[in-house]
């Protein structure tokens, strides 16, 4: 009898075309803008010749060398915050037993997922508000405070997705021995969680970077990030400059992620909680 082959979705009629047209209609507007930046002339639709005046105007440019350092400061501060906030979380959720409520803890963690963040912008706004005139403080404190509440959810859902993945007889293994639990956590839990910290850590990062809605609400004057930056200048004349700043911070994104990628794809659990050789017993006692 013959043996019925696997279902295979290349061949279904029109997969590759559909499929074609897909990455055409993603990839090819970003392709436009990068080959736009280099246009020697001003228009963003018509070549004038292979130039790199945009770069060295966009790097000579005050206004976007402190949008571009405010937004890094503000996404690295809130993606270290929210990372950490979302570890916890994620320990404080699959590390114990299923208790009543478990769902609305769930939900309430992923609350910013599933509001419109124009919504969650709204409220931000005036919140703040309401602390700016009792305090008088109008510094990046919002923007961080604001950025971490968004993010932490972005930076939650792979960390818990790595915890669940984990086998947690190692950690039972460990109580077993005595050890304590942050001695637990230390050598057994994070090695094996660190991939899932860093995937949490790099996304809460880029959101936060790419934020425009919540920024544009909670920023006081004088305190663009880039996003809004290049919102406002589009408003009022577009230049190949926009098209050099996307194609930098796309370059930074692809080197990221580039250099990112042996942490999961080379990763060996095994190695990672046995690191730096044969280790005595755990006993009793703190470190």
């Amino acid at each position: 009898m013959a043996r019925a082959e696997a279902f295979k979705v290349k061949r279904l009629p029109g997969f590759t075309a559909i499929a074609a047209i897909c990455f055409i209609l993603l990839y090819a507007p970003i392709a436009t803008l990068v080959v736009y930046s280099f246009n020697a002339g001003a228009s963003i639709a018509i070549w004038e010749g292979f130039s790199l005046r945009w770069y060295h105007q966009a790097a000579g440019n005050e206004q976007v060398q402190e949008a571009a350092m405010r937004s890094l400061q503000i996404a690295s501060i809130a993606a270290v915050i929210a990372t950490v906030a979302a570890t916890m979380a994620a320990l404080a959720t699959t590390r114990v037993r299923r208790f009543r409520g478990e769902t609305a803890v769930y939900a309430f963690i992923n609350t910013p997922l599933m509001v419109p963040e124009i919504v969650t912008a709204i409220g931000l706004l005036i919140f703040f508000a309401w602390i700016k005139i009792w305090s008088g403080y109008t510094g990046l404190g919002y923007l961080i405070a604001a950025h971490t509440a968004f993010c932490i959810p972005f930076a939650y859902l792979p960390i818990r997705a790595r915890l669940e993945s984990m086998d947690s007889t190692l950690e039972t293994a460990a109580g077993d021995l005595y050890a304590t639990p942050w001695r637990t956590f230390r050598r057994i839990t994070f090695p094996l969680l660190w991939p899932g910290i860093i995937a949490g850590l790099m996304l809460a990062f880029v959101i936060s970077l790419d934020d425009v809605v919540i920024t544009e609400f909670v920023k006081s004057g004088g305190q663009d990030t880039l996003p809004t930056y290049m919102l406002g200048q589009f408003r009022r004349v577009i230049t190949p400059e926009m098209n050099a700043i996307s194609t930098v911070f796309l370059a930074i994104s692809v080197l990221v992620f580039v250099l990112s990628i042996p942490l999961w794809t080379g990763f060996d659990p095994t190695a990672a909680a046995t690191a730096g050789g044969p280790r005595p017993p755990l006993r009793g006692g703190t470190e």
